[in-house]
């Protein structure tokens, strides 16, 4: 792989993080820490296709060769973060990119979080049943 023409996109959910570089001229090859991106997932069809998404949106899923550095989170949290620096790499990449991938609603971040324990609670928002007598 060539060693600076590559593309940069930075994505987040929850809280995993992925930072993507999206060589041109490529194969179609994503690679996950290191690993194909079959391995890393563990072979699930569902999250890899998911990963595809932004590729597939603009009709090039050969033309580049993707390679991700993920970590925190689990694995659902992950392909979210990495398929949205899949997409700001594509943004960058070529502004008439920016469209399609925003139609298709790949250039928004989820910022839904798990909401913090509460103190007296059981959970954030789960209290104790109240009993009249």
């Amino acid at each position: 792989m060539p060693s600076k023409n590559y593309y940069y996109g930075l994505g987040r959910r929850k809280t995993a993080t992925a930072r993507a570089r999206l060589f041109t001229g490529g194969e179609g090859k994503i690679t996950i820490n290191k690993q194909p991106a079959t391995e890393y997932l563990s072979n699930s069809d569902a999250l890899e296709h998911e990963l595809r998404k932004p590729l597939a949106t603009l009709e090039k899923p050969t033309d580049y060769d993707v390679t991700l550095v993920v970590s925190g989170g689990g694995l659902n949290g992950q392909v979210d973060a990495a398929k949205l620096a899949i997409s700001k790499a594509l943004a960058t990449l070529d502004e008439t990119n920016r469209g399609t991938l925003k139609k298709a609603g790949l250039l928004k971040r989820d910022s839904r979080e798990k909401e913090r324990k509460k103190y007296g609670l059981k959970r954030a928002r789960k209290a104790e049943q109240y009993t009249k007598r």
